[in-house]
């Protein structure tokens, strides 16, 4: 179980939550765009069209390009917000992803056809597998898109430490050095960074050329500003974020859909909603604020107004800044000019106010199934087998059985969206048997001598059940994941994500319905039942003659039987702080091979011919996890 851990533990640094998707985050920021008022449109047009040369097969003539659906083949600048952060790191890899990569128009496509799926989803499990869908054709197009900001919490608002705090001093607490990460952070470094360049832009003269790559590095920074900006107004990152990896993403996916109350630090009142639920009010609320930080931004470029007197601390280059907000987990030192920071607390009055940090006065949180867990299980099976062990015992027949386990496991479900399944565990109990309704032979009418005549008796069995999710073949993490563990952490976590989501060939994603989860499984669990290991080995009577005047040996016998689920179907699962129950149908093929063989009675009899049992089955199984 130790491997298991090694192999999939990498998935709690994997921080899915982001803010909204990709088409949300481009919605707001085409909002934010088409309400500039005609001057500012006009000086934004100016530097996109400065921006785009040299990139003009790449980047799209409208600076919005509204009329954009599936299959897109260029890039506009309403798109860049949504590619950074969740698909960059920083200013310059932005840049270098939108006009280098091929894959960016990939992901382009994949969610313009996630909004068009969002916009059809007239029930829950629909909206459930759109996202599904959606993760998995990003996971395939850019392979860092799940681990990409694993290691912090730039996406989230920081909760604040006391109820009474200033908009002023939660600001300062937000920037503070050494302090957590943070999306007030993230975009006040990077609207700077923006409005630095852009007052160059009003004040000196340059070439051509280099006017060219300062607009450009220019309309970067603020892209990846704009991008923590828009996070600021979800819903599941307004909640605040302390706590374990389960308690930020649990309480981030229920306020996202359960949408919250807040207020602004103006003192508007407003519900919002979170990521993949964004409604029409939401984003025009969040385009209000964007298209404020896009005002301050252009007036800089044109020279007028208290942003065009920023100068900066040294001298901002002609690149996009590198400050990687991926791989940083506090806030770096950084000296700004005095004018900075009545401009930004302007944009930050309008944000939600984010709920408490813990202790009095907290909202309520909620937990994700992330975390080792232990358990019990238990189940009830029936099944139809080939026949009995002995030659010529090949009707078919039936029998039936239940366990109960104690479970040990490592819960990672739903790390990317609901659809993901990366739980692991491993069960040991105890199983009982109920007689096979095969026969040991042929008997005179009217005779019936009960259960000792089943060519399958009775019997108990130790009972192990191990599941995990595998990325190729089953079981696969196994021996890739101490490898990558050691050559290649992100890889490994790469993997684990991709075999949680279904592996490489996506076929064991999750399905939600009305009715509830279906999921095919087949190499993700087996099971195995040791008969005649607990004690005794188990006494089976076999006939050697034909019919009536047959005659019968004893022997005692020791099998391992195995089965292999193929289906699985979930009607339901209740999950709360710490505790899950789960009620789980499986559909599932196995094989029973006699392993020990002992003749008893008589001690002359002729030696015994033992076959392979095949079966199908059904199994219903109730689960109870407690996660620590």
């Amino acid at each position: 179980m130790r491997t298991v851990y090694l192999s999939l533990g990498l998935l709690f640094v994997v921080n899915t939550s982001f803010s909204w998707v990709y088409p949300e985050h481009r919605d707001i920021a085409l909002l934010a765009i088409q309400n500039l008022d005609p001057e500012r449109r006009a000086v934004l047009d100016e530097l996109w069209a400065a921006a785009r040369i040299g990139h003009e097969a790449r980047l799209c003539e409208a600076v919005a390009d509204f009329t954009q659906g599936e299959r897109p083949k260029c890039i506009d600048y309403a798109a860049w917000p949504a590619i950074a952060g969740d698909h960059s790191c920083s200013g310059t890899n932005l840049l270098h992803n939108v006009l280098e990569t091929e894959w960016i128009l990939e992901v382009a496509d994949v969610t313009a056809r996630l909004k068009r799926k969002l916009g059809e989803a007239k029930s829950r499990d629909r909206h459930v597998n759109a996202l599904r869908d959606s993760d998995i054709e990003l996971q395939r197009a850019d392979p860092e898109y799940a681990t990409r900001a694993g290691s912090n919490n730039v996406h989230f608002l920081l909760a604040r430490p006391t109820y009474d705090i200033t908009s002023s001093d939660y600001g300062k607490a937000c920037l503070g050095e050494g302090v957590e990460l943070n999306a007030v952070a993230a975009y006040s470094w990077y609207h700077t960074s923006a409005l630095e360049k852009a007052a160059r832009l009003s004040r000196e003269t340059f070439s051509p050329e280099v006017r060219s790559a300062l607009a450009l590095a220019a309309l970067a920074d603020e892209a990846f500003a704009i991008h923590f900006l828009e996070d600021a107004f979800a819903s599941g990152h307004v909640a605040g974020t302390w706590g374990s990896a389960s308690l930020r993403k649990g309480t981030h996916d229920h306020y996202n859909e359960a949408g919250l109350e807040v207020v602004t630090w103006a003192g508007e009142r407003m519900i919002l909603m979170g990521d993949a639920w964004m409604r029409p009010e939401d984003a025009e609320r969040a385009a209000v604020t964007v298209r404020a930080s896009l005002d301050q931004l252009l007036d800089a470029a044109r020279g007028v107004g208290k942003c065009a007197e920023i100068t900066g601390k040294g001298a901002p280059t002609e690149l996009a800044d590198n400050f990687n907000v991926c791989r940083t987990d506090t806030v770096p030192p950084r000296e700004v000019d005095r004018m900075v920071s009545p401009i930004l607390v302007d944009i930050l009055k309008h944000t939600p106010v984010p709920a408490l940090a813990s202790g009095l006065g907290q909202m309520p949180r909620f937990r994700a199934e992330l975390g080792p867990f232990i358990g019990v299980s238990s189940a009830v099976r029936g099944e139809g087998t080939s026949g009995g062990f002995g030659r010529g015992q090949e009707s078919p027949g039936a029998s039936g059985g239940i366990d109960i386990n104690v479970r040990l496991g490592l819960g990672l479900e739903g790390v990317m969206n609901e659809a993901g399944d990366g739980l692991a565990f491993l069960d040991l109990g105890i199983r009982q048997d109920a007689p096979s309704t095969i026969k040991i032979g042929d008997f005179p009418s009217g005779i019936d001598a009960g259960a000792i005549t089943s060519a399958i008796p009775a019997r108990g069995s130790l009972n192990l059940r191990l599941r995990m999710p595998f990325w190729l073949i089953p079981f696969d993490l196994l021996v890739v994941g101490p490898i990558l563990l050691v050559a290649s952490p992100t890889a490994l976590a790469n993997v684990a994500v991709a075999a949680g989501n279904g592996g490489l060939i996506p076929w064991q994603a999750g399905i939600a319905t009305g009715i509830g989860r279906f999921q095919f499984i087949l190499g993700r669990e087996v099971g195995a039942s040791f008969y005649g290991y607990l004690g005794d080995d188990d006494r089976v009577l076999f006939p050697s003659g034909e019919g009536a005047q047959s005659n019968y040996t004893l022997i005692g016998l020791r099998t391992i039987k195995f089965d292999f689920p193929l289906l699985e179907y979930n009607p339901f699962r209740t999950f709360s702080l710490d505790q899950s129950t789960d009620l789980v149908v499986q559909f599932y093929g196995g094989l029973e091979i006699p392993t020990v063989v002992h003749k008893l009675l008589p001690a002359d009899a002729p030696e015994v011919d033992l076959s392979t049992v095949w079966s199908i089955g059904v199994r219903m199984a109730f689960d109870w996890r407690y996660y620590w």
